[in-house]
C-alpha cells in the first residue's frame, strides 16, 4: 500500500521521534523497576500487617476478658469511676516517611502505657483486677496506633502501585508502539521521497 503523498515529514522530525522513543523507554523501564521494587515493599509490608492484625485481636481479647473480670469483681461503677479518673493523655504525633518515593504516615505515641500510679485512681480502694483491665486497654490502644500506621501505609503502597502499573501499561501498550510505528512510517516515506527525488532528477537530466 503506498504510502500518503500529502504527508512530507523531514529528518530533523525524525531525530525528535527517535528522542522521545528512547526518553520513553528509559521512562519505562524506571518506572517497572519502581513498580517491582514497591510491590516486594507492599508484600513486606502486608507480612507485618497480618502480625499486627494477630497481636491487635489478642490485644482485644485479652482486655475485654480483663474488664468483664473487673466489672465483676469491683462492679461496674468502681470501673467507670477509676476510668474517669485518667489525668494523663496519651500523646498522638502523625510524621511521614518516604518508601520508594511514597509518602506514608508515621505514628509515635508516648504515654500510653503508665505505671499504676500515674493512672489517677488511688490503688487502695481498688483491687489488681482493675489495674490488669488498664494494663490490658493500654496495651489495645498501642497497638491499634501500630496496625493504624502500618494499613495507612499499605494503603497508600497499594494507591501508587496501581498508578504506577497504568503508566507502566500506557508506555508499554500505546506511546511507545505508536511511536514506533510513527518512526517506521516516517523511514518509509523518507525513503519513499528520495526514491521520487532521484526519478525527478533523471527525468531532468534526461
Amino acid at each position: 500500500m503506498a504510502i500518503k503523498d500529502n504527508i512530507k515529514p523531514t529528518r530533523s522530525e525524525l531525530l525528535e521521534l527517535k528522542k522521545k522513543i528512547v526518553l520513553s523507554q528509559s521512562g519505562h523501564k524506571l518506572l517497572k523497576m519502581k513498580r517491582d521494587g514497591l510491590i516486594l515493599e507492599f508484600f513486606e509490608i502486608m507480612e507485618k500487617a497480618r502480625n499486627a492484625r494477630s497481636e491487635l485481636m489478642k490485644s482485644y481479647d485479652d482486655a475485654t476478658t480483663k474488664i468483664a473480670i473487673a466489672r465483676a469483681v469491683e462492679g461496674v461503677v468502681a470501673v467507670r469511676s477509676a476510668a474517669f479518673s485518667l489525668t494523663e493523655k496519651p500523646e498522638i504525633n502523625l510524621e511521614s516517611k518516604n518508601v520508594m518515593g511514597v509518602i506514608v504516615p508515621k505514628i509515635e505515641s508516648s504515654g500510653v502505657q503508665k505505671p499504676i500510679l500515674n493512672r489517677g485512681y488511688g490503688i487502695i480502694n481498688t483491687s489488681a483486677r482493675i489495674d490488669e483491665a488498664a494494663q490490658g486497654y493500654e496495651r489495645l490502644v498501642e497497638q491499634i496506633i501500630i496496625s493504624a500506621e502500618i494499613e495507612s501505609a499499605m494503603k497508600k503502597l497499594l494507591d501508587d502501585i496501581e498508578k504506577t502499573k497504568r503508566r507502566v501499561n500506557a508506555l508499554e501498550f500505546k506511546v511507545i508502539p505508536e511511536q514506533l510505528e510513527a518512526e517506521q512510517f516516517i523511514k518509509l516515506r523518507l525513503e519513499e521521497m528520495e526514491r521520487e527525488n532521484t526519478f525527478r532528477l533523471k527525468k531532468i537530466k534526461d
